[in-house]
């Protein structure tokens, strides 16, 4: 996510390395870099010109402490201001009423009806709404069926009429069986064009104006870039939306919808997807978002991740097996998997400060984890919980099972056995004070430390 402008960024702050302090020169020559980067990755040109105004103003009005240098500062400084680019701090959505009504806009394409069953899929599990779906768009029955498919997915009811080809009448009608059914939450997914035209737009005002919605939010491709932001200017204009849902966000490297649709729309973004999955979807939050581009990683959506496949009677299981030493492939197992349910390993990793420069030009696929669990998954049920009977003769059988190398087998019982010593070591606080104490002691005895 954002490679291109977390590089250029980062080529640009070289200018001010090993300056003594600031001066209009050295910041002239870092904002040439600076505008050089928002303009690459499809930033409205009037945006990146007002952006590094801001910066260079900030920056030549103050000091450099003697603990701070030019270069730092001029992080933070461009920090701040990107924080304030995108919006500031995160918005909520507004779900109040009887029921909330939330009112789907956007072209056809930009993942509408995807984010529409991710954001029921959310309400439901994550707020406690009782959610219903409402397929609005008259003119694809595929549309529709889309809508039904996430919903038995996920559990939601999908309210839909194909002999009734006004979307204003199906509305009303799904918001009335909401009220008779108890719904607290209706999402309402309405008809995409490939350009944007005035029936189309007559179309969403005449819903929007119908039933009144608590929220109304555009989706947009992020990936198209300042088109993106030009689609959600024409309609704003129009329907006068709450906010913005950037879809496709994991697969966008330029960065330019995001940094130039709340300049220029007014609007701000509410939530980004970041894949295909139902539960890939974020809240967006300007201060992280800022940190990823500057290269800072965002320890704290990792944490969230994490913290949301996290069972705490299960990770009290698992101690208590590693502690007794019968921490098995079972277990293994079950922890890829719940790092998988985190996303794509990539931008798990591009979250880790530094991490993200590091893993830029490695290829980790989007299964990377596939080759270890088709072994793993060849395993008999003994030799899943016993790897000690794991000899050559079955080394050769797990190969040929799973597709893989006697190699990779053999790779994967060292990385077994490597997870097992160091999830027993930290598992026991002393061993952990006693590993301290020898670092210490091996820091003290180095010479020039």
């Amino acid at each position: 996510m954002f490679e291109n402008l977390t590089d250029k960024f980062e080529r640009a702050f070289k200018v001010l390395k090993g300056q003594g302090q600031i001066t209009e020169i050295n910041v002239a020559e870092t904002l040439k870099e600076v505008r050089r980067a928002l303009l690459d990755a499809d930033v409205n040109f009037k945006t990146a010109k007002d952006f590094t105004v801001r910066v260079k103003d900030k920056a030549m009005g103050r000091n450099v402490l003697t603990a701070v240098s030019p270069g730092q500062l001029m992080i933070k400084i461009c920090h701040e201001e990107l924080v304030e680019l995108m919006g500031g701090n995160e918005s909520e959505i507004n779900i109040k009423g009887n029921p909330g009504i939330i009112l789907m806009s956007g072209l056809q394409g930009s993942g509408k009806t995807t984010f529409t069953g991710k954001l029921g899929n959310y309400l439901k599990t994550k707020k406690g709404k009782n959610v219903l779906l409402v397929a609005c768009d008259v003119y694809r029955p595929a549309a529709i069926d889309q809508l039904h498919v996430l919903g038995e997915q996920l559990g939601i009811e999908v309210y839909s009429n194909k002999e009734e080809k006004n979307p204003v009448t199906i509305a009303q009608s799904a918001i009335q069986h909401a009220k008779s059914k108890g719904f607290n939450v209706v999402i309402v997914d309405t008809a995409g064009r490939l350009a944007v035209d005035e029936q189309m737009m007559d179309e969403i005002a005449n819903v929007k104006s119908a039933i009144q919605p608590t929220e109304t939010l555009f989706v947009v491709d992020s990936m198209t870039g300042q088109d993106a932001v030009n689609t959600a200017k024409a309609f704003n204009d129009r329907i006068n939306f709450d906010g913005v849902v950037l879809t496709k966000l994991d697969g966008d490297t330029r960065g330019g919808a995001a940094l130039s649709i709340k300049a220029v729309v007014e609007k701000p973004i509410k939530f980004v997807g970041t894949g295909e999955k139902m539960d890939a979807l974020d809240v967006f939050y300007p201060q992280r978002m800022a940190d990823r581009i500057l290269g800072m990683g965002d320890v704290v959506s990792l944490v969230e991740r994490a913290q949301a496949q996290f069972d705490e009677e299960e990770a009290r299981k698992l101690q208590k097996r590693i502690q007794k030493d019968q921490f098995d492939f079972n277990d293994f197992l079950g922890q890829l998997q719940q790092i998988k349910k985190m996303g794509n390993v990539k931008d798990l990793m591009g979250m880790i400060p530094g991490m993200g420069k590091a893993m830029k030009d490695v290829d980790i696929e989007d299964d990377a984890f596939k080759h270890i669990e088709a072994i793993i998954l060849s395993m008999t049920p003994d030799e899943r919980s016993n790897p000690t009977l794991i000899n050559g003769q079955r080394k050769n059988r797990l190969a040929a099972g799973s597709g893989t190398s006697i190699q990779e087998v053999n790779k994967l019982m060292k990385q077994f056995e490597d997870t097992k010593k160091m999830m027993k070591l930290m598992s026991n606080p002393k061993n952990m004070m006693s590993m301290m104490k020898q670092m210490k002691g091996m820091r003290g005895g180095m010479p020039g430390m």
